[in-house]
């Protein structure tokens, strides 16, 4: 089922964000201030991973999504582009067992037809694997970009709907939507970057319309538990008015 997004209805708000998405900045720069090598700041980003899905699992968030690997990211190092893709190997291999006992369900977005073809089956598996649970939403964004998101849909869009072409205004979001990467999911309550930088990256460009943007300088091998509050702390004191005035916000959620 396609959610209604906020720009066309008020969602609901509680103090407990319902979708959490994360851009996982600075594993690079935190290997290097170490005088390590980057790719060993991504090695130690994969902890944070595991204590970040404990957290939000626990606090009752249902929708984690994370960028691991951009459409951009290509223009990397070529040993660190190699590392990052047998570090999602290992990932696979090593953590989907868990997950799936979890309650977890595991999805992938993004262009994954550069992948090796390992790699694909690998994420195909791990979908399937975890397909039934529905407790905690996982999504890993890998070779995703949010321009690359919206173009897709729209070619999905034509595919499956042909006399579309013809009739371009009676295109509206409620048409699109359902060919998005994350059709299945609601749009993001909180978005969280560490590393200091404060963009979103092409990242949930259409699904990011409404979130409240959360910019730590922290780095992604260091961002602990303390961290994750100061986030949820920071979200529960934003006014989410979506296009209201604040004396349209009823009381008990003017800060959620």
């Amino acid at each position: 089922m396609t959610l209604i997004s906020s720009t066309q209805r008020v969602p609901e708000v509680s103090a407990v964000p319902n979708h959490v998405a994360i851009i996982m900045d600075g594993n690079g720069r935190w290997a290097t201030q170490r005088h390590l090598p980057r790719t060993a700041g991504h090695a130690r980003g994969v902890q944070t991973v595991r204590q970040v899905i404990r957290y939000f699992g626990e606090l009752g968030t249902r929708h984690l999504t994370l960028f691991a690997f951009s459409s951009e990211n290509w223009r990397r190092p070529a040993d660190e582009v190699s590392l990052l893709m047998r570090l999602f190997v290992q990932a696979l291999e090593r953590e989907v067992d868990e997950l799936k006992q979890q309650g977890v369900r595991l999805r992938v977005i993004g262009d994954t037809a550069p992948f090796d073809p390992k790699l694909r089956g690998m994420i195909r598996s791990a979908e399937q694997r975890t397909e039934e649970n529905e407790q905690f939403h996982l999504t890993i964004a890998a070779n995703y970009g949010g321009r690359w998101d919206i173009l897709q849909a729209i070619r999905r869009l034509m595919v499956a709907k042909p006399e579309l072409a013809q009739l371009p205004d009676q295109i509206d979001e409620q048409t699109l939507a359902p060919y998005l990467s994350m059709a299945w999911a609601p749009e993001p309550d909180l978005f969280i970057r560490t590393g200091g930088e404060q963009r979103i990256s092409n990242f949930l460009i259409w699904q990011l319309a409404y979130t409240e943007l959360y910019f730590t300088p922290k780095y992604w091998p260091e961002f602990d538990a303390k961290d994750m509050d100061a986030a949820v702390q920071w979200y529960r004191q934003r006014e989410r008015r979506f296009g209201r005035t604040s004396a349209q916000i009823p009381a008990d959620m003017a800060n959620v």
